[in-house]
């Protein structure tokens, strides 16, 4: 029925579909019973997106558009299962339902194809990251930015506890030497000192392959998908413990030192903020700052039309686009040029949305930027290949 959007999908939604495309983007409620009133904005969003297709298409066309859609406003079992932001995406040849763990602006656009700019901005923000939180025998995973966290369903390779990521070959507690009995006098202190320690090294043991398996699962089927940054957050004695074991390129060495198993969501997100903030600043920065150094060497560009050119033909290596902005209309796909639109027409594109799927197709990295922070005043900067 659903499915948390990841950078895979990206490639789809970006394809050619058979329109008109619908793109309805909710922000959900976190509790019950908030959440069924969302099925509600969702049917008026629906409404809103299609009365004016009622002239132009067929009704057997429009009934085939609304149908899964209406029958997702119905079933109340999903409801319950949302997140903080929905995407409901509709074509003739596609259907998508992307459950977000950050809320979304409410929209509802139609056009030649999909508005996914929402959806870029939770997966290209400068300040997306990923939280591991880690005890000596359970795993969680956390996704999360500046606003919000939200804990995820890993993969199912990935062990939660130490018995999915051991099983069987969870070590046995370890006696050493005969029982107490036939010690004899003084001998029964050493016996039982020699059976702890014994047992404390082999709990070590399973941690370490616990923590092991752990990092290999998570940098296989999460880091090297969404490639953000991860942190850490666990009791500071296994710090040490898995930045030696871990081989994820994207862990970053700052950590969260506590037991997050007594921490509440909130708190996490509080003390994993502390700790990414600097990082994602620092990697805005230099997004603007290489910006700034391109333009002297005629290898940036700004205004509407010299990027829409660039994305065309594939030069465009970075491009910052304003999170928030939106600017009515699309470009010509014949001579690159860009049309503008107007801001009260539903069925207009979103030019900055046109211009990040461009660069994404031919292969240039999109970075959603505040607008406080953006480098210019068009919403868009690009750095450029040549």
């Amino acid at each position: 029925m659903s499915l948390p959007f990841a950078l895979t999908h990206v490639s789809d939604l970006l394809a050619p579909h058979d329109g008109p495309c619908l793109s309805l983007y909710v922000p959900t409620a976190l509790r019950l019973p908030e959440k069924f009133a969302d099925a509600l904005r969702l049917k008026t969003l629906l409404r809103s997106a299609t009365l004016p297709l009622e002239g132009t298409l067929g009704h057997g066309v429009l009934e085939n558009l609304r149908e899964p859609i209406e029958a997702l406003i119905a079933n109340r079992a999903f409801w319950p299962s949302t997140q903080a932001g929905l995407a409901v995406l509709r074509s003739r040849d596609l259907f998508r339902v992307y459950r977000l763990p950050t809320p979304v602006p409410e929209l509802a656009m139609v056009a030649d194809s999909f508005h996914v700019r929402p959806l870029l901005r939770y997966l290209q923000g400068a300040d997306r990251y990923e939280v591991l939180a880690l005890t000596h025998e359970t795993a969680r995973l956390f996704e999360g930015n500046r606003d919000a966290l939200h804990e995820v369903t890993p993969h199912p390779a990935v062990p939660r506890t130490l018995e999915e990521a051991l099983g069987k070959e969870e070590t046995e507690p370890t006696e050493t030497g005969a029982g107490i009995g036939k010690l004899g006098p003084g001998m029964a202190g050493v016996s039982m000192h020699h059976t702890l320690s014994s047992q404390r090294q082999e709990v070590d043991k399973d941690t370490v392959r616990f923590f092991r398996a752990v990092d290999r699962a998570i940098t296989q089927h999460h880091s090297r998908v969404s490639g953000v940054p991860l942190l850490l957050a666990a009791l500071p004695e296994y710090h040490a413990l898995c930045a030696s074991l871990s081989h994820n390129p994207h862990l970053v060495p700052e950590m969260v030192a506590g037991n997050p198993a007594a921490w509440s969501i909130d708190e996490l997100r509080l003390k994993a903020w502390a700790v990414m903030q600097p990082r994602m600043a620092a990697r805005l920065a230099a997004a603007v700052e290489q910006f700034g150094a391109s333009r002297p060497v005629g290898r940036a560009a700004e205004l509407l039309d010299d990027v829409a050119q660039a994305a065309r033909t594939g030069r465009i290596r970075l491009l910052l686009v304003d999170e928030q902005r939106m600017v009515p209309g699309h470009i010509d796909p014949l001579s690159g040029r860009v049309i503008e639109g107007t801001i009260d027409d539903p069925h207009t594109d979103d030019l900055l949305d046109d211009l990040a799927e461009l660069t994404l197709r031919n292969g240039g990295e999109v970075l959603m930027v505040p607008g406080a922070q953006m480098p210019t005043r068009t919403g868009v900067a690009a750095v450029l290949r040549y």
